[in-house]
């Protein structure tokens, strides 16, 4: 009898695990109990979060557990101000995205209109005029994926801060022929992509001395005209 009494009180205890279990599992996975309430965006800075939160396609109540963060990434990376997002989740409610805008590196024309660009290329706005803090970025043939594009751009990017202010406009014929123009009017041949911080340092050396033009291709042999 005690050996049958031990018996059920197994099955029991089994039963009372299963069902607790079972109930965690549920509310975790199927109840809106531990669903989303709150998709909190940060990061933006011209970005609405209201817009970010629609591009989640995550609905209010959906089981956080189930919410593919990765995919919801994915979504909010469509946004072609978005440069990168990381969605994670906070719980008992809240999804968390967090992501980093493109910033516009230069301006490239468009017709009578101004395309930004960031330091990928991506077009992230278009304006009827263009800021003057940004630079004018002219190619011959501008075309998505265009490497002359990329090089100019690369360029950019690695211009000390104090440079990049005077810079007025970047003039690119090819991957290994990029100039800058200063906004007093003095122009200096940097070449390619490559060695940009010394031609950085070699350069602000050389700002000191009056000159038109300052090459700087070849770090190596620089000339002043």
């Amino acid at each position: 009898m005690n050996r049958l009494s031990g018996v059920w009180r197994s099955v029991f205890l089994a039963l009372l695990t299963a069902g607790v279990v079972g109930s965690a599992a549920w509310l975790v996975f199927f109840s809106s109990v531990l669903g989303v309430r709150d998709i909190r965006v940060v990061g933006n800075l011209t970005v609405p979060a209201q817009q970010i939160q629609q591009a989640t396609g995550v609905t209010e109540g959906k089981p956080l557990a189930t919410v593919d963060v990765d995919e919801v990434a994915g979504r909010v990376k469509k946004l072609r101000q978005v440069e990168s997002a990381v969605v994670s989740r906070g719980w008992p409610g809240t999804l968390l995205v967090e992501i980093v805008e493109r910033e516009p590196v230069a301006v490239m024309p468009v017709g009578t209109k101004a395309a930004l660009i960031d330091r990928h290329g991506v077009v992230t706005e278009i304006k009827d005029i263009a800021p003057p803090s940004l630079p004018v970025l002219r190619v011959d043939r501008p075309q998505p994926g265009d490497p002359t594009i990329g090089a100019a751009l690369a360029v950019i990017d690695a211009l000390p801060e104090d440079l990049a202010r005077r810079v007025a406009e970047v003039v690119a014929t090819s991957p290994e022929a990029v100039s800058l123009r200063l906004k007093d009017g003095r122009a200096i041949v940097w070449g390619g992509r490559d060695r940009s911080a010394a031609k950085a340092r070699i350069i602000a050396t050389l700002l000191k001395r009056p000159a038109d033009t300052y090459d700087v291709s070849s770090p190596d042999v620089v000339t002043v005209k």
